[in-house]
């Protein structure tokens, strides 16, 4: 029931494999990052808030070699898919659509000045696509890993999550916060990561008991969208804070935004309220979890999926069921919390679970998740993992 994950060290050899068989070379670099799983804090990055995310121990990986050329061939064993990238010409938004997070980063590294040769590359991941645990960043993230070694400019770790939250921002068209980017660089095994996402200063909280574990639920929906919900959402908290007289909502409080409902839509009030509660909310869990309080910290992730569907309405009919059904077990069947992660509308769900009845639990989700939806989902259990490194090179 619960799916396999290869070690980070098998996929990388198999990577490795796949591109000598693709471009006859053996490879010169290997270069990986982690996807992520947001604990709690959801919505709240791009409004100077705090984040609670983890690094997952599944991985994207960059196999490449020089070619001589002034291009780059990409193969995705993701997408089936291959691209060329013309590095002699101003790089542009194209087809196919994933190339464009590699373009984007190639970019950032081009305005600092540095002058990238041709190579081939080939990338593997079993970070889930669509699930709402960062397939994006941590392409963008293994691209940046890999681009420091093929140039030899070192970022710190702050500018390559900047850069390649605006690789995303300008390739991607996504105006996301930095807690993607920031987690698959700074992760850290064995811990979860507070990040303030106004002063990016972060702080590692220990994860290290054996008594609990992550269960990520992947509902396999993603409902179609207009595309504008996102950058809706980011608008209607800045008209929020703009109405509150304040820089963004991290700089308000609740009470604030009771008192102001009438300078205001409800829409916007809700956005607002979703907001500065979820920011209280992942300073809590943070210190819930570095004192091993497993309860209150489910606690809190239940009320963040309930103000996520309630007030921010980014939830859907599938992750309310997943949490539902984790909430009828309840702790006497071994879960502490559970809620949707990610930008929402489908996707995953995460849930903090006693360790020892895993198997038991993901077994009772899935098969009453299939009852009600007719759909299968697919889960998966990780520790915190290591975040972005150079495997090769």
């Amino acid at each position: 029931m619960i799916d396999q994950n290869a070690s980070l060290n098998e996929l990388a050899q198999s990577t490795a494999v796949i591109f000598k068989q693709k471009s006859g070379q053996i490879a010169r670099w290997i270069a990986a990052a982690p996807g992520r799983v947001n604990l709690i804090g959801e919505h709240t990055d791009y409004n100077d808030g705090f984040v609670f995310p983890m690094a997952l121990e599944r991985y994207t990986v960059i196999a490449a070699a020089p070619n001589g050329t002034q291009k780059i061939t990409l193969t995705s064993g993701i997408t089936k898919g291959a691209a060329t990238i013309d590095l002699s010409q101003p790089l542009q938004r194209g087809e196919p659509s994933w190339a464009n997070y590699v373009k984007g980063v190639i970019v950032g590294f081009q305005r600092l000045g540095q002058k990238i040769p041709g190579f081939d590359a080939h990338i593997e991941s079993t970070v889930p696509v669509g699930g709402g645990v960062s397939s994006s960043a941590a392409l963008e993230v293994a691209t940046a890993t890999l681009l420091e070694a093929v140039t030899g400019k070192k970022l710190t770790p702050v500018q390559k999550g900047l850069l390649c939250q605006k690789a995303e921002h300008e390739f991607a068209l996504m105006p996301c916060g930095i807690m993607d980017q920031f987690i698959s660089v700074m992760g850290k095994a064995g811990h979860v990561l507070l990040l303030d996402c106004q002063s990016r200063r972060t702080k590692l909280v220990p994860m290290k008991s054996k008594a609990v574990a992550i269960l990520v639920i992947n509902t396999n929906v993603k409902h179609e969208l207009t595309g504008s919900e996102y950058p809706d959402r980011r608008r209607q908290c800045e008209a929020a804070a703009q109405a509150l007289g304040v820089k963004s909502l991290r700089r308000s409080t609740l009470a604030e935004v009771n008192a102001a409902p009438s300078k205001m839509t409800n829409l916007v009030f809700r956005r607002a309220r979703h907001v500065v509660t979820e920011i209280t909310r992942t300073t809590e869990a943070a210190a819930a979890f570095a004192r091993g309080d497993w309860a209150t910290a489910g606690e809190l992730m239940y009320a963040s999926h309930a103000s996520l569907r309630g007030d921010y309405e980014v939830s859907c009919p599938e992750l309310d069921d997943v949490v539902a059904i984790a909430h009828g077990l309840g702790r006497k069947g071994g879960v502490y919390g559970c809620r949707m992660t990610g930008g929402g509308f489908g996707g995953c769900c995460v849930a903090l679970v006693q360790a020892s009845k895993v198997k038991t639990i993901a077994a009772k989700i899935a098969s009453a998740y299939k009852a009600q939806t007719k759909i299968t989902p697919s889960l998966f259990v990780s520790r915190p993992g290591q975040g972005a490194m150079l495997l090769k090179g």
